[in-house]
């Protein structure tokens, strides 16, 4: 399991938040209990369900698709392997899903938030397709003379007649969400790590596929539904982006100010460089220009008329040196 799940790059989930837990659980379940109740209100469209089955069936053989019953009849050489099949489809399908969604939540946030969009998406589509396109599934038509394995040979997570059904909706198989959320665990574990045998995440869809149409509880074209809703989730719900390094370091190091004008003042302290205070400002101590002037070693010859304001050219001029010769 550790080779399978290797994270596929350094991610840098510091950058980004993981949900919160108690939040995460709520939504969930909330999204479950939604789907399931949402299914039985596609209960009762007996005669819909089966018209469209019957629709379904002679497109498939019009496509020249293989038939259900050859998946059917490699399971039925013993009654071993189609027990297995019965269980597997039984018991997989959540916990698979419900354990993708922990370790992403626990290891990779970033592609569980991916991840819990693109199933909800998934969901809610296939739901409105239940609603809209009620169908039996190709156990339950007599024109593909397949055989209810569950019932038979067990175990079955189905009543044994559809109208007594008060956990689930019989006549909602397309599309094959078994299909679809294993799929997507595939998807997902793929991206999530970097194990050069990720690939082999792909046989628990192959699988699903296998027993769901060898099971007799899903049509080929149920799958085909499935992928093709995962794949516009897929192309919609984009996986968030992390934030890079220098990303972060503009984000969290501090800005450094504009170098503060540091004067030499009489037991004054100098201005930090990275003090906040606007760099321009002037200290309150700071030298005035006259100060400046008068304390330059170099001597300045400057013309002074004796009248304030006087621009007469015969006054004489006279030197002003600096306040080192005063």
């Amino acid at each position: 399991m550790n080779s399978l799940t290797e994270p596929a790059e350094p991610e840098p989930d510091a950058s980004v938040a993981r949900p919160p837990l108690v939040r995460e659980l709520l939504l969930v379940v909330g999204l479950f209990l939604v789907y399931k109740f949402g299914r039985q209100l596609a209960n009762g469209h007996t005669a819909e369900a089966f018209r469209n089955a019957g629709d379904v069936w002679r497109l498939e053989r019009s496509a020249h698709l293989p038939g259900e019953g050859l998946v059917q009849g490699l399971l039925l050489h013993g009654d071993t392997l189609v027990h297995a099949a019965n269980t597997y489809y039984a018991t997989v399908h959540f916990p698979a899903t419900l354990g993708l969604l922990v370790f992403l939540y626990l290891r990779r946030p970033r592609h569980y938030v991916w991840t819990r969009r693109v199933l909800a998406a998934l969901t809610a589509a296939a739901l409105a397709l239940h609603l809209t396109f009620p169908l039996a599934p190709p156990r339950m038509l007599g024109a593909a003379h397949l055989v209810d394995t569950a019932q038979v040979y067990g175990p079955s997570v189905y009543a044994a007649k559809p109208s007594t059904d008060t956990m689930a909706n019989q006549f909602a198989a397309m599309p094959s969400l078994h299909f679809g959320w294993a799929l997507m665990v595939a998807v997902a574990l793929i991206v999530a790590t970097r194990s050069k045998w990720r690939w082999l995440w792909l046989l628990h869809p192959l699988l699903t596929l296998f027993v769901v149409v060898g099971t007799a509880n899903h049509y080929w074209l149920d799958a085909i539904a499935a992928t093709a809703l995962l794949g516009a989730a897929l192309a919609v719900i984009r996986l968030p982006r992390t934030v890079t390094g220098r990303r972060i370091g503009r984000h969290l190091l501090p800005v450094p100010a504009r170098p503060a004008v540091v004067a030499e003042s009489r037991g004054a302290s100098a201005v930090a460089p990275w003090s906040p205070r606007p760099a321009l400002r002037t200290p309150p101590d700071s030298l005035s220009a006259s100060d400046v002037l008068a304390r330059m070693p170099i001597r300045i010859p400057v013309q002074v008329s004796p009248t304030p304001g006087s621009t007469s050219v015969t006054t004489a001029p006279r030197l002003v040196t600096s306040g080192a010769e005063r």
